[in-house]
């Protein structure tokens, strides 16, 4: 019942900028499933907004990673409208490996990052920010890419970042990546009907 009144407290105290960025988010992901270009131009919008909300909040790194998005947004939209042989973007799949790789070395500098943030700056929960930021960082590369296994990664990042907001009151928010994170689930399931494998690890 608390979280419940809190929230709604939240609603009523959010701004009018705030309510666009959460629209945005949802309109961002809703398109992002559905392989659309408009996905891009939703994500550049609530981004830039965002990075004012999270800054003034002191979540410095969040607030650098939604500054980080607007170039993505960029170059995301570039990607998936200019794919292989000026085609659509496929959806792509990375193998195991590379996925460990990519978890181990993001890890380390997401550590080395909360170190410096908790020792150096004014920021607030420090590591998870900096677990939370530097793995939506790599993921939205991921996502301009159009690797499939990007929707494992933003159910792990969404729910960190659920506890992360929570602490810092931003219910709205906490609600949005709720939302997030069941759409997650239905985004990989979009994502893997539509995934076609290279032909010869088709005949494989």
């Amino acid at each position: 019942m608390e979280f419940l009144s809190q929230a709604l407290s939240g609603f009523t105290a959010m701004s009018y900028w705030e309510y666009i960025a959460v629209t945005l988010g949802l309109a961002y992901l809703v398109f992002v499933m559905k392989e659309s270009l408009w996905a891009w131009p939703c994500a550049f919008v609530s981004t830039f907004i965002y990075t004012l909300l999270f800054w003034n909040g002191a979540l410095l790194m969040e607030s650098l990673l939604n500054f980080y998005y607007l170039a993505m947004a960029v170059y995301g939209f570039y990607c998936w409208r200019n794919g292989k042989e000026k085609k659509a973007l496929p959806i792509s799949s990375w193998k195991f490996n590379t996925h460990l790789i990519i978890i181990t070395v993001t890890s380390l500098i997401s550590l080395t990052l909360g170190y410096v943030m908790d020792n150096y700056t004014h920021a607030d929960f420090a590591y998870l920010d900096s677990f939370t930021t530097c793995f939506a960082v790599m993921t939205t590369y991921l996502v301009a890419k159009k690797v499939l296994e990007n929707w494992f990664y933003w159910l792990v990042i969404d729910a960190a970042s659920i506890y992360l907001y929570l602490q810092k009151g931003y219910f709205p928010t906490v609600v949005l990546f709720a939302i997030y994170t069941g759409m997650v689930i239905w985004g990989y399931l979009q994502w893997r009907e539509h995934y076609e494998p290279p032909r010869e690890q088709a005949f494989a």
